[in-house]
């Protein structure tokens, strides 16, 4: 099928966008696979999976991110994905923020409540963010767009 004969909640996406969803959608299985069974460690960095809704589908969706401390309980995670947009996951979150949920190694799903940092909070944020894992500065200096900060909190 073109992407031209693509209808309903299928998105047009050239040869090479689809090779690449495909590929990150393989990715996310595998890392989420291994955050559950061996380490939440992926490269050195902290990962919990994030579950979330499909917001045209409905479809359950897991995407495995890479987390930073935000007090006792609430963990803060960067909407990057490294294109010209915020990652589906970002939108997916957005449109059924109730439906939120996290996951940690050797841990079960757990309700969560999203909230985007704005100003000041973002700025002292996306500060800690950046000194604990200083490749999220260098990413965010390669895009043109702001990435979103968002807190987690278990409901």
């Amino acid at each position: 099928m073109t992407s031209s004969q693509q209808t309903g909640n299928q998105k047009k996406r050239g040869p090479l966008t689809r090779a690449s969803h495909w590929f990150q959608r393989r990715m996310n299985v595998r890392t989420n696979e291994k955050i559950r069974r061996k380490a939440g460690k992926v490269m050195g960095m902290d990962m919990l999976i994030l579950h979330t809704v499909g917001r045209h589908s409905g479809q359950p969706r897991e995407s495995p991110l890479t987390w930073f401390a935000d007090g006792d309980d609430a963990r803060l995670i960067v909407a990057s994905g490294g294109g010209s947009r915020h990652p589906d996951w970002y939108f997916n979150l957005m449109a059924h923020p109730d439906k939120a949920a996290i996951e940690f190694h050797g841990q079960s799903a757990v309700p969560a409540t999203p909230h985007v940092l704005e100003g000041a909070e973002r700025e002292k944020a996306w500060q800690r963010i950046t000194e604990a894992q200083p490749r999220c500065a260098k990413y965010q200096k390669k895009s043109e767009r702001r990435y979103p900060v968002i807190r987690l909190t278990p409901r």
